[in-house]
């Protein structure tokens, strides 16, 4: 059974022996034995507060306890991160690149405008997911325009915090359909 351990934001959590079931606590493929970084950017530590008919009720600690149940549950690690600065999401992001398997990213109002945080992507050479927990389609017309889409594995909108599990969910797919691609023929 899995038991629920609880983080703080920043902290990756790991599976342990235990609850991988075969005696390995870095996980269960080779590909996720780095964590996952879930990133998230600016006014997303407002969840909760700012506009609950848009954004839902749930605070952004509630959907950080949400992902890393989820990540366990699926032999996953997850670091789980936000912050209102560019600059900063730029840096987790290159730190990325040789400390997570992959990224799942919402850059909230910085999706619209940060060519930045595309470059880093771009540098980062992971698998990228962005997620938006609110349909951008159905809003103003200036959130149709994505430079994070260019970087990404996939697009995730609308589905609140549920977003953030299939997220998960599309990167243990992808990586387990590359583990296939890889194996040897015969």
């Amino acid at each position: 059974m899995n038991t629920l351990r609880i983080a703080p934001i920043g902290a990756a959590v790991r599976p342990t022996a235990a609850e991988c079931g075969d005696g390995r606590a870095e996980g269960r493929h080779e590909a996720m034995q780095k964590p996952v970084y879930v990133l998230n950017g600016p006014n997303l530590n407002m969840l909760g507060l700012r506009e609950p008919h848009i954004y839902g009720s749930e605070t952004l600690d509630d959907v950080r306890i949400m992902v890393e149940a989820h990540a366990l549950a699926l032999g996953m690690t997850v670091n789980f991160r936000q912050s209102n600065i560019e600059g900063e999401l730029v840096n987790w992001i290159q730190e990325a690149r040789s400390g997570a398997s992959a990224i799942v990213l919402n850059a909230g109002a910085y999706t619209h405008t940060s060519i930045a945080i595309l470059d880093a992507l771009n540098a980062a050479e992971l698998p990228v997911v962005e997620v938006h927990l609110s349909n951008v389609y159905r809003r103003e017309r200036f959130r149709h325009r994505s430079f994070v889409s260019p970087a990404a594995l996939g697009v995730i909108c609308g589905f609140g915090p549920t977003g953030y599990l299939m997220a998960l969910d599309g990167l243990k797919a992808h990586f387990g359909a590359a583990k296939v691609s890889r194996a040897p023929a015969g």
